[in-house]
């Protein structure tokens, strides 16, 4: 029985006119969600705070008008808190404005990369990697955020924790507690409160509400009554300075002249940035609403082009960011103007409204930051992978411990290594590594692949090329009963590609054999 056709949104100025209001709407509330994370991304990157505002700001009124998705939200992201932070210290060697100007010349450069990726259609980058270690690659981070933000969190002298690694943060603990009785540091602690408690709530009007904007609600005027600002040290505070000063030239390229750590940061902005930009892509076009497919190759590009001109001006790198991304989505966003709107909202506000971001303690940004953390490393992930498979489990570990122990390159890896490892113990022969062994025939309207010997993770851009050649409206059948291997990641990939043809092609997807 023929499916009804879903009538799209109009696009461009056709669907600003058509949709101005729900596109508004959800701006503005994704717009209160991005302020405070964005001053919490950069300060935690050895930025200037007003530098994740910028990023924010391109992300939505440049940006917007070139990317490939309808419905993602461009901005800094907590998920690069742990590159651009190394980046920073390692350029600067203890000057963190010389680092952050140097860095930017290595952000810059990834920037022209991630956009070459697009043109060479890399966009299908995302489906080499195994999930598991993905995911591994996403705790290791929600870990390091976390303990890089406890001290914040307990408004310690950011001079007593420059440069130190996960470890050291753990290790002095007991030190930064030691100032519990500050009134800054109980603040801090009800924030985190909110910020964990609120999502937990059951009544479906208050979860509207983003607990970020009840944490500004509390903070400000707290900040404003009891005189923060005279009370406290200045690194108690966010200081953003004046906006207008701050759109320049800051970029530097006479990073070039360290060839190891430019060449290494260049790698790891461009990898993981498009990695995550693009694993935010695909979960955003699952849930949207009209079930469109985004343009990956043309978001590459969006986002490298957006990275090249925020790095020009001293910003953040920017990716797809999911959970603004998926805020978008649940509050009724039809198209790519909400991103607009978002950016305009950052800019109107800090133009006109600064002060009352200078009212905004750190250690509140720092509890937003620890329970985005929380959800990266949740310990529900550990479970969810378990029940995948003990190896996938073990991938899992492996990813984070070397991402702790070393950086998010070594981290994915080692989490690479060991599943090709697991895949020779398991028997798959060296030429699936790089063959796909398959049969393709057509009977009339029945489509049939057969898959032959490994059905491995190294495979899936191949077979993902096999899947787009097939045409609208068949029978298909995909058989692996002569596979003796068949990986995760690849069946994962069988079973998106299954929902998506069956719902946008009129056809059906019989996948045998597993």
């Amino acid at each position: 029985m023929p499916k009804t056709k879903i009538v799209l949104p109009a696009d461009w100025l056709a669907g600003l006119k058509e949709n101005f209001k729900t596109d508004a709407v959800s701006g503005f509330i994704v717009f209160l969600l991005a302020l405070p994370l964005s001053l919490g991304i950069a300060k935690a990157s050895n930025f200037p705070p007003i530098m994740g505002l910028i990023t924010a700001i391109i992300g939505g009124l440049f940006v917007s008008f070139i990317m490939g998705s309808r419905l993602t939200i461009k901005g800094p992201a907590a998920g690069l808190i742990v590159i651009v932070a190394a980046a920073v210290e390692e350029f600067g060697k203890g000057d963190l404005v010389l680092g952050w100007h140097l860095a930017l010349g290595s952000m810059f450069v990834a920037g022209l990369v991630q956009v070459l990726f697009g043109i060479m259609k890399f966009g299908k980058l995302v489906d080499f990697f195994p999930l598991s270690a993905v995911k591994g690659m996403l705790a290791a981070i929600g870990v390091i955020i976390i303990t890089k933000q406890i001290p914040v969190l307990l408004n310690s002298n950011p001079e007593t924790v420059k440069g130190l690694g996960a470890w050291e943060l753990l290790s002095n603990l007991p030190t930064y507690f030691s100032a519990f009785d500050n009134q800054i540091v109980a603040l801090g602690f009800v924030c985190l409160l909110i910020m964990l408690g609120w999502p937990l709530l059951k009544n479906k009007v208050l979860k509207l509400i983003p607990a970020p904007l009840l944490v500004m609600l509390l903070v400000i005027p707290l900040s404003y009554f009891l005189n923060f600002k005279q009370v406290f040290p200045d690194y108690t505070l966010v200081q953003i300075g004046d906006f207008t000063k701050s759109i320049k030239i800051n970029v530097d390229f006479l990073g070039f002249f360290q060839p190891g750590i430019f060449v290494k940061y260049v790698t790891m902005f461009a990898l993981v940035g498009s990695l995550e930009s693009l694993l935010t892509v695909k979960a955003i076009d699952l849930i949207d609403p009209y079930k469109r497919k985004s343009n990956t190759n043309k978001d590459l590009i969006a986002v490298g082009l957006g990275n090249t001109l925020a790095a020009f001006l001293g910003g953040l790198p920017m990716i797809s960011e999911v959970a603004r991304s998926s805020s978008n989505v649940n509050n009724g966003a039809k198209t790519r103007w909400a991103n607009f709107f978002h950016g305009f909202f950052i800019l109107v506000f800090v133009w006109f409204a600064s002060p009352l971001i200078e009212m905004i303690p750190n250690t509140a940004l720092a509890a937003m930051l620890i329970a985005v953390g929380l959800r990266l490393c949740h310990p529900n992930e550990f479970v969810k992978v378990y029940k995948i498979g003990v190896d996938q489990l073990a991938i899992f570990i492996i990813t984070i411990f070397f991402t702790l122990y070393e950086d998010l390159l070594i981290g994915i890896a080692a989490g690479i290594v060991l599943k090709i490892l697991i895949l020779f113990g398991k028997g798959v022969a060296f030429s699936s590594f790089y063959i796909l062994d398959k049969e393709i025939t057509q009977n009339g309207t029945v489509y049939r692949i057969q898959i032959n010997k490994g059905a491995i993770f190294t495979n899936i851009i191949k077979m993902k090329k096999s899947l787009d050649e097939i045409p609208l409206g068949l029978q298909v059948v995909i058989d692996l009963k002569n596979v003796k291997i068949k990986d995760y990641s690849f069946v994962q990939t069988l079973k998106s590609f299954s929902n998506d043809y069956e719902l946008e092609n009129n056809g059906s997807v019989t996948i045998t054999g597993l």
